[in-house]
């Protein structure tokens, strides 16, 4: 009978502690989730007053210490945004990117893709005022190069995307912009009579900047280099696509 009764109070015993400790649990669970919903408001009244450098350490704070609450995956678009807005342009790009491997079915993914080309885009920008001593295509053009690969990107995987239409209008300059720095190293070649080289550059223009504002240009490089280099039919093709479709720059050619 005592073993019974032992048995009783063990049991009894058992049961209060789990439900103490449950109770700790949700107790904890509680004040987690309150703590990370206090973090993300402080954060969001920091972004809306234009304080991102706040907003930033209260979101980086968010992410680092719940980062598979509630709040976790809008903190992390909002930092991208945060970042952008901070003119930290590596630390957004790289939280772009954890963002898309780590959530490759977000239904806001299209946003990622375009927070990133803008990211890329303004730095390119922000980077030739800061350059406005020498010409644009002389100057470095590998962040317009991922700011264009960063829409294209959008616009393949989400074509009807709200921001899609804004990517190819970017991409327009960014495309113009592109073909001219390619312009700028073939005539590089030339001075040097490295012809093939300045060939080859002319021709990515054609073939990876379609319509671009400098396309004349590129095709006059692509008759002459291949003029020189013997090379008679692809200078003859050339002449050809550029009488046909700028034929009042075919005397342009030396």
């Amino acid at each position: 009978m005592l073993i019974k009764k032992f048995s009783v109070v063990v049991v009894l015993a058992v049961l209060i502690l789990s439900g103490c400790a449950t109770s700790r649990e949700a107790h904890e669970q509680r004040r987690k989730e309150q703590s990370a919903q206090q973090l993300y408001t402080e954060a969001q009244s920091s972004m809306k007053v234009g304080n991102w450098r706040t907003a930033v350490e209260k979101l980086e704070r968010l992410d680092s210490l719940y980062p598979f609450g509630a709040f976790s995956q809008q903190a992390q678009l909002d930092l991208i945004y945060a970042y952008y807005q901070n003119n930290d342009t590596e630390s957004a790009v790289s939280a772009a990117d954890r963002f898309i491997r780590q959530n490759p079915r977000h239904s806001h993914l299209d946003y990622v893709y375009f927070m990133k080309g803008l990211v890329h885009f303004y730095s390119e920008l922000g980077f030739l005022r800061e350059a406005f001593a020498a010409e644009l295509s002389q100057r470095d053009a590998s962040t317009a190069s991922k700011a264009f690969g960063d829409f294209a990107e959008l616009i393949k995987r989400y074509p009807d995307s709200p921001y899609a239409a804004d990517a190819r209008q970017r991409m327009v300059y960014l495309r113009d912009r592109l073909a001219a720095h390619e312009l700028h190293v073939a005539d590089y070649y030339i001075k040097r009579e490295a012809w093939l080289a300045a060939a080859n550059r002319a021709r990515n223009v054609i073939e990876h900047f379609p319509g671009a504002a400098n396309t004349p240009e590129a095709l006059i490089i692509m008759v002459e280099s291949y003029e020189k280099l013997g090379m008679t039919e692809l200078a003859n093709e050339s002449r050809k696509v550029l009488a046909h479709n700028y034929p009042n720059r075919v005397a342009d050619i030396d």
